[in-house]
């Protein structure tokens, strides 16, 4: 009975044979026998079942080996991840785009064993990590369990420093998530608790481009020679794309509660608001 597996192989084709021997050269299609029975690591034709296990061993995670598609045919050996047999086939070669599928769980990947989307390094169980065995999302460090941490080590969130285990930590050796700044003064408030704010929550609602009805009274003469079909349509569907003349539409439309909910921010200051958004609250 066959078992179906995957083997890698340099850049020519040929294999380490191990214990000293000569590389053995393969090609694809062709089936090879030996007569000794299989032993795992001294003699046989070498494989894994999964494709991911193959580079535990002497080959790097590399484009440039190859990788194939392989049948087992004879006797079969193994310890559990490694297989061997005395009788192979070479079925067909892997592509590169394929193996990627097949090593990474997720989406996007062009690092090895990420069960994750979009992840750049080794091992990462998260999303969009650059570094390696990270399980939380969009760290740039290694061995981070949290999300956006651009250090090393960290078990929180957001975190640019080392060995931390609280979020949002700047520093080194933290327990204890920091305190920010609101307005340029020192405030009561953690990351944590502006992310869970309704005031940021309302303020992430600002859209980026809006589309306003401009009627012909209110046009300019380069809008009137842009747009010579406001003559008969009274207007045009004037595209606002600047975000401080966005943000003032977006507020002009926001009730008292969710005004006062914005402007009650600890230290707010109504100046650096509208330097900040163009907002003139008192408006």
């Amino acid at each position: 009975m066959s078992a179906k597996g995957y083997k890698v192989f340099f850049p020519d084709w040929t294999c380490n044979p191990g214990n000293g021997g000569k590389p053995f050269q393969y090609q694809v299609g062709r089936t090879y026998e030996q007569d000794e029975k299989p032993v795992i690591c001294k003699q046989g034709f070498h494989f894994c079942k999964r494709a991911v296990d193959c580079f535990r061993y002497h080959y790097d995670f590399d484009p440039k080996n190859k990788v194939a598609e392989v049948l087992a045919l004879g006797d079969v050996d193994s310890d559990g991840v490694k297989y061997c047999t005395n009788k192979i086939q070479i079925v067909r070669e892997i592509s590169w785009v394929e193996l990627l599928e097949m090593v990474n769980d997720g989406d996007c990947n062009s690092g090895d064993c990420n069960s994750g989307n979009r992840n750049s390094g080794n091992r990462n169980s998260g999303d969009c990590n650059s570094g390696d065995c990270n399980s939380g999302d969009c760290n740039s460090g290694d061995w981070n369990s949290g999300d956006w941490n651009s250090g090393n080590r960290n078990s929180g969130d957001w975190n640019s420093g080392d060995w931390n285990k609280c979020s949002f930590s700047n520093g080194c050796f933290n327990t204890e998530s920091p305190k920010i700044y609101l307005f340029n003064k020192p405030s009561p408030w953690t990351y944590r608790d502006w992310l869970n704010s309704e005031a940021r929550r309302l303020l992430d609602r600002i859209p980026k481009n809006v589309l306003e009805y401009c009627l012909l009274k209110y046009m300019t003469d380069e809008e009137k020679a842009k747009h010579p079909e406001a003559e008969i349509t009274g207007g045009y569907l004037k595209k606002i794309d600047n975000t401080a003349e966005s943000a003032i539409i977006w507020w002009s439309k926001l009730n008292d509660r969710q005004k006062d909910v914005i402007t009650s921010l600890p230290n707010f200051d109504k100046e650096i608001f509208r330097y900040i958004t163009g907002i003139d609250v008192d408006k």
